[in-house]
């Protein structure tokens, strides 16, 4: 028997009736049912980096992080800095390193680049110090990057120079062998989404980069955005409305059932915009106590907790002295996920 039968053999499994079921190909793909017009958030310090003492340790914490992002489906993902106001670098050179002095920025960077499609990373994403270890970080595989296995009707693409066989519109680069044609005039090295003509693959149509997941109910990966301070990611919140559900974590929090009994959670459900905030290896305490805004609210230390709507300890009883940040997130999300998982 050859070396490819015995791997195939190896793979072959039967269930309890002895019907044959092939483990060689993944089979948890995601399949909408309908449009999805809530979301999930997640805000973030950049303070998650800041035990580490080499770069391949700081990448290795924000690859977590994003394939927390990506595995549990949030869409908006939130940088806030709770460092002091007065230790905080006024110059940063935007060509240089920057995981060592300005960690909120070096998190943003890696991040964007693993939500951006492989295929366009060259294109829109230069050469960088911050990326010099980009190759260790695991691949997010979410829709919105190109599988050659799978057909959506949407696509990202990037916007090039070159003229459609009509000679007008934009030629698109969705990471296909082809490119697709759309009508309007978009300037080269556009990142923009696209719906695909169902009666011709070779065309669509620019939406906007929500449309996957209100219209069609895929996860189309995630948004950055940057804070200066803990107030500042409510404050500056552009949804419609801001955050109608928010929690904070904690060690000091309640554990998850006893936040969100069985009898309540049919009425949180009905959120439209829901926030989780995690703290950094001094916790969301700490944040609070350097932003300046809070300080005049008169929110403190000990009154962190009257940010939130709910304030959780994602673990109690936890084995380790520490949970870091990036470990949180996957523990905290699935935990949290029973708030959302049956809409």
């Amino acid at each position: 028997m050859s070396h490819y039968d015995n791997d195939r053999q190896k793979k072959r499994r039967t269930t309890s009736e002895g019907d044959y079921v092939d483990t060689s190909k993944p089979t948890a793909f995601f399949r909408p049912l309908s449009g999805r017009n809530w979301t999930l958030s997640v805000a973030i310090p950049g303070s998650v980096i800041s035990t580490c003492r080499r770069d391949d340790q700081r990448t290795n914490i924000v690859s977590h992080i994003a394939r927390a992002l990506a595995v549990f489906g949030i869409d908006e993902v939130v940088i806030f800095d709770d460092s002091p106001f007065e230790s905080r670098p006024r110059h940063v050179d935007p060509a240089s390193y920057t995981g060592d002095v300005d960690p909120c920025g070096y998190v943003d960077h890696l991040l964007q680049y693993l939500e951006m499609p492989p295929f366009m990373r060259r294109t829109l994403l230069p050469i960088h110090p911050n990326l010099k270890a980009a190759g260790l970080m695991a691949s997010l595989d979410i829709p919105s990057h190109p599988h050659h296995t799978d057909w959506l009707p949407y696509c990202e693409g990037v916007t090039t120079a070159g003229l459609p066989p009509g000679g007008s519109g934009t030629l698109v680069d969705v990471g296909r062998k082809t490119a697709i044609v759309i009508d309007d005039n978009v300037p080269p090295k556009t990142r923009i989404t696209v719906r695909v003509d169902m009666n011709d693959p070779s065309r669509g149509e620019p939406v906007d980069p929500a449309i996957p997941r209100t219209e069609g109910g895929y996860y189309w990966g995630y948004s950055v955005r940057r804070c200066n301070s803990l107030a500042a990611v409510f404050e500056e919140c552009s949804l419609d409305g801001g955050y109608d559900l928010s929690i904070g974590t904690s060690e000091r929090g309640l554990s998850i059932p006893d936040a969100f009994p069985e009898k309540k959670k049919k009425d949180l459900s009905g959120f439209k915009h829901l926030l989780v905030v995690f703290g950094g290896p001094r916790g969301l305490e700490y944040a609070a106590e350097n932003d300046p805004a809070l300080y005049e609210m008169g929110i403190g230390r000990g009154r962190t907790k009257e940010l939130f709507d709910h304030w959780v300890n994602v673990l109690p009883g936890q084995g380790s002295r520490t949970i870091r940040t990036d470990e949180a997130v996957f523990i905290g999300l699935a935990g949290l996920r029973r708030l959302w998982e049956s809409r």
